[in-house]
């Protein structure tokens, strides 16, 4: 039996009761290969999502495949009426239905939370891993990140110090907004869910030398249903789609440091 039985394939937003999560986007999300070592940071800017692919590598390229033969269709994005979940664990939406619909709810949050700034806090960061992986990758997904994640040369690339924090005046932003899902694959208990977002990544400031960017990507997650909930156990991220983008002013960093710390994030419910 498919999960995508009965449901329309659309996405809601709702906000959420505190404030939001961040989001960092993230340059590539590697395919898994053989090579464990640490990420090598390239150009002005890195994007977050290199240290969380960092953790997913290690054996055989896994892929995202094509439809099963039990996949529902890709449908367009709307609301569907449907309430959001009520219950979260480590502050993250938890108890995603056992639907198609629930599975790519679930993505869109998990999305959220591992490519927020608060990965480079080591206790949150492994609040963060317990609650979105699957139990049975999730302690060697935290080792890598830990890692990852406390590298002195990947931190000061981005601005950061080796603890993780910014410097004296500045705030780092790191946050995603989803645009968009679709399962691409699924069965009972297992599902290929993408998730189209916009990101934004850098450090807010007069004196930063990483100001805030947009970028878009792609992620595919592959999630399988554990503990009575969706839970991750790989992705993969491409480039985009990417927009044109409008020929807008950009921001002053104090506007840019002032929108970040007043404007909260979503929980991305169906």
């Amino acid at each position: 039996m498919s999960l995508g039985d009965g449901e329309s394939g659309q996405t809601r937003t709702r906000m959420p009761e505190g404030s939001g999560d961040l989001y960092g986007g993230a340059r590539r999300g590697g395919r898994r290969s053989s090579s464990r070592s640490l990420v090598t940071v390239v150009g002005v800017v890195v994007l977050l999502i290199a240290a969380i692919a960092f953790a997913n590598r290690g054996g055989e390229d896994s892929g995202t495949g094509g439809e099963s033969a039990d996949s529902p269709k890709s449908a367009a994005t709307a609301p569907t009426g449907e309430k959001p979940v009520s219950t979260k664990a480590a502050g993250i939406p938890s108890g995603f239905a056992h639907t198609r619909q629930g599975a790519e709810s679930a993505a869109a949050n998990y999305a959220v939370a591992l490519g927020s700034a608060e990965m480079f806090d080591k206790e949150r960061r492994r609040e963060i891993v317990s609650a979105v992986y699957a139990p049975d990758v999730a302690s060697d997904r935290q080792a890598d990140l830990d890692k990852a994640y406390s590298d002195a040369e990947f931190l000061g690339k981005i601005g950061l110090d080796k603890d993780g924090k910014p410097p004296a005046g500045q705030s780092f932003v790191s946050r995603v907004v989803p645009v968009g899902t679709k399962t691409t694959a699924s069965s009972t208990d297992s599902a290929t869910v993408e998730v189209w977002f916009t990101s934004l990544f850098g450090l807010s400031g007069e004196r930063s030398t990483n100001p805030v960017t947009e970028s878009w990507y792609t992620t595919t997650f592959q999630l399988k249903w554990a503990n009575n909930d969706w839970k991750v156990t790989d992705f993969q991220q491409k480039d985009g789609p990417v927009p044109v983008g409008r020929d807008q002013k950009a921001s002053t960093a104090d506007d840019m440091t002032k929108a970040v710390e007043e404007f909260g994030g979503f929980t991305y419910a169906r």
